[in-house]
């Protein structure tokens, strides 16, 4: 099956220097890392070692350049697109176990779940939204997926492209058009640099929480009238 392995960028010149030469090590799967908009080195570190690089002409952030490789994936008839970090915590060895349960073909979604990887504040979040959204998936913010050619044709469409961030509401868009998603479990390093490039600050983290629940209680609703 034709695999693409899609990694958004956004100054992860140092981390990519150590994760692609692994990766290639690792997997047969092509490669694609969209540079949302460096101003590091991300795109010469990444064609360095003889791989795509899309760059962004504009900042669009960790989903939008997600959306831009699983568009690209489907131009490109892949069969199946794998997203990963750029940030070293998605360790390459553990792709073998998700792409074999892919082709399993009884799910359309495989989630990569490390639970553990998160601290105690952030599982009190998990455990407001799955309350609110009604998602009985125990990893929701894991962006260490495989989603097949239904989930990509669900996410390449421009509905998805008003979401803002990579988890909640895109397994709220798979759920909603009836896709099939289990989880197993993965190892997963701790981020290289020690500090997340999407919740940069404390005003990020409310702006994430704010638009999250109103996308969870706005799911409500769309239940309630269907």
């Amino acid at each position: 099956m034709k695999t693409l392995i899609v990694i958004p960028a956004f100054n992860e010149a140092d981390n990519l220097a150590q994760l692609l030469p692994q990766l290639c090590a690792a997997v047969t799967a092509d490669i694609l890392v969209v540079d949302d908009f460096s101003s590091d080195g991300t795109v010469e570190t990444v064609r360095n070692q003889g791989l795509t690089c899309l760059r962004l002409p504009l900042q669009l952030g960790a989903w939008g350049a997600t959306q831009t490789g699983i568009r690209y994936a489907k131009r490109h008839d892949y069969d199946f697109v794998l997203t990963m970090d750029a940030d070293g915590q998605h360790v390459p060895h553990e792709i073998a176990g998700l792409l074999k349960a892919a082709n399993n073909h009884q799910y359309d979604v495989i989630i990569g779940t490390c639970p553990q990887r998160v601290s105690r504040l952030k599982k009190i979040a998990w455990r407001f939204f799955k309350i609110i959204s009604q998602i009985r998936i125990e990893d929701l913010t894991s962006g260490f997926r495989v989603y097949n050619k239904k989930a990509i044709d669900v996410l390449a469409d421009k509905t998805a492209s008003l979401l803002d961030y990579q988890d909640v509401g895109v397994l709220l868009l798979l759920l909603r058009a009836d896709l099939k998603i289990t989880e197993i479990p993965v190892k997963m390093d701790i981020r290289k640099d020690g500090k997340s490039r999407v919740f940069s600050s404390w005003l990020v983290v409310f702006k994430y929480m704010l638009q999250t629940t109103t996308l969870c209680i706005a799911n409500i609703g769309a239940k309630k009238s269907q």
